[in-house]
């Protein structure tokens, strides 16, 4: 009989947690946000409690426009987040590395090689989560003056992931040879050449450091845009995701994976976890209570010139008490500024209440109830094929996500929805993916290229 399927399980670590004002709670240590033993608890604390990964987001720019307008939240993308899962690998074993890095702003040699590296170091727990940045603030510390068009932000991220993988596969999983007397270390028939010539990047290879452990650390996209969906489709293994209603998540769940399976994929092979921020308690009123305190927490003069930058739709000159005003629709973040602008729409939300909801997750799903209640609505998701697991957003860091592992996974694990223990080794053995082989191509081997 086939194993009854379980849901997988990310910690989100942002900060010192994901309510734009978890920094101003009396229970939260602002400090925290700059320890290194803060995120070595925080990712011990996740493996205890057997969740797939960890996942650190990214971008390459501190947004805010403005030094006053950063001076309202604490950075939330100090640590730079490969460095920082090479140093938890240490006190790790079995928990999943993913961590964000844009193909818009670091070649892909550079790419494969820092996840090929984490992978080895880690014992195959490394994960690549591939976006194309979004923002202007990112475009000006790499000498442009504006960010790439959306359509060729994502032209260029196809090219560049296939090349990432076509690096991972410039090594066979068995090269060396190890022979002494003769003075052989491996074998050049299994070592080659990528030679990629392309409209963006031109690679020769081989990479430097071997096949990573798990052949391909585990390829994650977050872009829900149609051209995200598109690369999500034909070469991602997980998707991140933001949805605020089970209808809208079906959709989009067997949506992108109807374009898996177009591009001749399995089904399987394509991970979807939305992102869900939890606020459980033994009872209603103390999660509403939990929620509560901290929206009593956010400025929404301050949040609305803070979003701007995130969202390039400016809330901070318009009556907060009047329905927004349509987002400009620009180059990036267009699914996020579609989905919020909907629920606006759909729930009649001021200016006020829109920026609140967006304090409380950025447009992530918000759940505010009992263990039962938060355990319901994941349940119905799962079955309903709106999500193969989810990624959970702790309001607060640490106590968001003691509350979750807490109070809603033993829920969970009654009712057989998640695991007891660790089943593999990998990232790939925690999410059930197989491991790719060595892919055919028709690159030189390198002793006859060379010559």
């Amino acid at each position: 009989m086939a194993e009854p399927r379980q849901m997988r399980l990310g910690a989100f670590l942002y900060s010192i947690g994901h309510h734009v004002a978890a920094w101003r709670h009396p229970d939260v240590d602002p400090h925290d946000a700059f320890r290194f033993e803060f995120y070595r608890k925080l990712a011990q604390k996740a493996e205890a409690a057997k969740f797939d990964a960890v996942f650190f987001a990214d971008n390459v720019g501190l947004l805010g426009g403005s030094a006053e307008a950063i001076s309202y939240a604490p950075p939330v993308y100090f640590w730079e987040p490969l460095t920082l899962l090479a140093a938890l690998a240490t006190h790790t074993s079995r928990i999943g590395l993913i961590a964000t890095v844009s193909s818009t702003y670091m070649p892909p040699y550079h790419v494969a090689r820092k996840f090929a590296a984490l992978d080895q170091l880690s014992g195959g727990r490394a994960g690549w989560n591939l976006v194309t940045s979004g923002t202007n603030a990112e475009a000006a510390n790499f000498g442009l003056s504006h960010q790439l068009a959306h359509a060729e932000r994502y032209d260029r991220a196809a090219e560049h992931i296939s090349v990432v993988k076509g690096l991972w596969d410039t090594w066979d999983d068995d090269p060396l040879v190890l022979d002494k007397e003769s003075g052989r270390f491996s074998d050049p028939a299994k070592v080659r050449f990528l030679n990629h010539e392309g409209p963006y990047y031109s690679v020769r290879g081989p990479l430097q450091s071997g096949r990573p452990v798990q052949g391909h650390p585990v390829i994650v996209q977050a872009g829900s845009s149609a051209d995200g969906q598109k690369l999500a489709a034909a070469t991602a293994e997980v998707v991140f995701t933001a949805q605020q209603s089970l209808e809208e998540a079906v959709a989009f769940a067997q949506g992108v994976k109807d374009q898996a399976e177009a591009a001749g994929r399995s089904r399987d092979s394509l991970l979807v976890m939305p992102g869900a921020s939890i606020y459980v308690a033994p009872t209603r009123e103390e999660a509403q209570a939990k929620f509560d305190a901290l929206q009593r927490f956010v400025d929404v003069k301050a949040a609305a010139q803070g979003f701007k930058t995130f969202l390039d739709w400016d809330l901070s000159e318009v009556d907060l008490d009047a329905p927004p005003p349509p987002p400009p629709f620009t180059e990036g973040w267009q699914s996020r500024q579609r989905l919020l602008y909907d629920l606006a729409l759909r729930e009649g939300l001021s200016v006020r209440q829109l920026v609140g909801r967006i304090s409380a997750a950025r447009g992530h799903l918000v759940l505010v109830g009992t263990p039962a209640d938060i355990a319901d609505t994941l349940q119905e998701w799962f079955e309903a094929g709106a999500a193969d697991g989810f990624n959970i957003l702790a309001p607060t860091l640490r106590d968001g996500l003691t509350d979750f592992i807490d109070l809603v996974l033993p829920e969970l694990r009654r009712r057989g929805l998640f695991r007891t223990e660790y089943e593999g080794t990998t990232l790939r053995d925690h999410l059930g993916l197989a491991r790719p082989a060595v892919a055919a191509r028709p690159a030189t081997a390198v002793t006859e290229a060379a010559a």
